[in-house]
């Protein structure tokens, strides 16, 4: 870890606990920052707050007073998901206080070089297929941000014969200034988090600070087959590379239905990409793109996209029994991650799907619909996922109430050769804690298949 001079004496509040503002509050105690704690849980039922007390950090709990930058701050290191209209976040950036993320603060005291990973949709996949790579490959990698520990957690702990691969939101983006990754991949750019930025083109200049401080020694891996992503990239300093899974790239890395190509040549074979569909193809090139940057062995790389079966709940590879084959992607709270999943498979399709009524359009999925030979319907939007399922002509529809008769009604529709595939399209909360709640339950089922 770097011993960074700046934070010495320096008055930092940190608003917001959870994972990220202990750690951070923990570290920059470390680097010598008189360092004050705000959260909204009571102390008495705040065990993280209770701890840095005791480590000699001031924590403020219970409340937000309106006053508390009265005090004398000089920087605000916030937790992401709060957002820029709280009272207290807004009055520091009146008075022009830095507004940061822990993000910021990971990159200054990292010894190793970061790669950068953030994108709608793809970020957890990516970054963890990439660690997988990297780790075969002798790279020493660490993995942080999202997915794994806190960033400046593991940047703290990490020196320079290690590489950080770190999952990045949007709202980590916002609050960086100086965050600097050596590789950044922008994996694409869809209409999210519009109540949080205010509208799709500050959401999209959030994205863009993975790359605003790259300069020429450093590389922006993007996706060229977005417009807007492609318009955002050519603002980038760094070296571009693009990727696109529709046309071949001279200039970067690309695919068509046999291989996979960099700078416009043959590099391996399709064919050993165990994960199924085009969205994974995506987080495949990005990956393909930054080991051949890192100089990470070939082998290295098809030895683990032979194997890596995909990240857990995200159409996760379960096994085949007798015949069949099994994916689960609980994740798919929504329908353009059904439509990702759907349009993966060739093989017809037996789909566990509904839950959560929010009251949105199936409508997006009916050109995915085609390869549906039956579905199992339950929670609450059970009747209009099957009226929706008829009306595309999907020949067999099946009522479940559980996971616990849902898969097993999913394997007797099916024959050797099908997938079936849980895709909710729905979120999980009508039935289930959580969607990885969800999941595990279907993947015990399926498990229960086999006794």
């Amino acid at each position: 870890m770097k011993k960074i001079e700046s934070m010495k004496n320096k008055k930092v509040l940190v608003l917001g606990l959870a994972k990220s503002g202990v750690a951070a509050a923990e570290l920059l105690h470390e680097l010598g920052a008189f360092v004050t704690v705000n959260d909204a849980k009571p102390f008495e039922e705040n065990k993280e707050a209770q701890s840095l007390l005791q480590q000699g950090i001031t924590v403020i709990c219970g409340h937000h007073p309106e006053d508390l930058l009265d005090d004398g701050f000089e920087l605000v290191v916030k937790n992401p998901g709060i957002p820029y209209t709280n009272p207290i976040v807004a009055d520091a950036i009146s008075r022009k206080l830095p507004v940061w993320t822990e993000v910021e603060l990971a990159y200054q005291v990292s010894e190793a070089p970061m790669i950068g990973i953030t994108g709608s949709n793809g970020k957890t996949t990516t970054t963890s297929l990439l660690f997988d790579v990297l780790n075969e490959g002798n790279k020493k990698p660490l993995i942080a941000g999202n997915i794994g520990t806190v960033a400046c957690g593991v940047t703290a702990k990490a020196d320079s014969d290690n590489v950080v691969v770190t999952e990045l939101s949007s709202f980590q983006l916002m609050g960086t200034e100086t965050f600097k990754p050596h590789i950044a991949i922008w994996t694409n750019l869809y209409e999210a988090h519009i109540d949080y930025h205010g509208s799709m083109e500050e959401y999209a200049k959030a994205k863009f600070n993975v790359t605003r401080n790259q300069d020429a020694n450093d590389f922006l891996i993007y996706n060229a087959d977005q417009e807007i992503v492609s318009e955002f990239a050519a603002k980038s300093q760094a070296k571009l590379i693009p990727f696109s899974s529709t046309t071949i790239l001279e200039d970067g890395v690309s695919a068509d239905e046999e291989m996979v190509y960099w700078m416009g040549k043959p590099y391996l074979s399709r064919s050993v990409i165990a994960l199924p569909g085009k969205h994974n193809l995506e987080n495949v090139l990005c990956v393909v793109a930054t080991a051949i940057l890192m100089d990470c062995p070939k082998e290295a790389l098809e030895h683990v996209l032979q194997t890596f079966a995909g990240v857990k709940h995200r159409t996760q590879y379960i096994g085949e029994f007798a015949g069949r084959k099994f994916y689960n992607d609980s994740k798919a709270t929504n329908t353009l991650a059904t439509k990702s999943a759907l349009s993966a498979f060739k093989t017809p399709v037996v789909l566990l799907a509904g839950g959560l009524d929010r009251g949105h359009s199936f409508e997006a999925l009916r050109p995915y619909m085609t390869n549906v030979k039956a579905v199992v319907v339950s929670g609450e939007t059970k009747n209009r996922f099957a009226e929706f399922a008829k009306d595309c002509g999907v020949a067999e529809i099946i009522s479940a109430d559980f996971m616990t008769d849902a898969v097993p009604k999913a394997f007797a529709a099916s024959t050797a050769g099908d997938t079936i595939l849980l895709s909710p399209s729905c979120a999980s909360w009508d039935q289930y804690p959580s969607f990885e709640n969800r999941g595990d339950l279907f993947i015990e089922a399926v498990e229960n298949l086999k006794k």
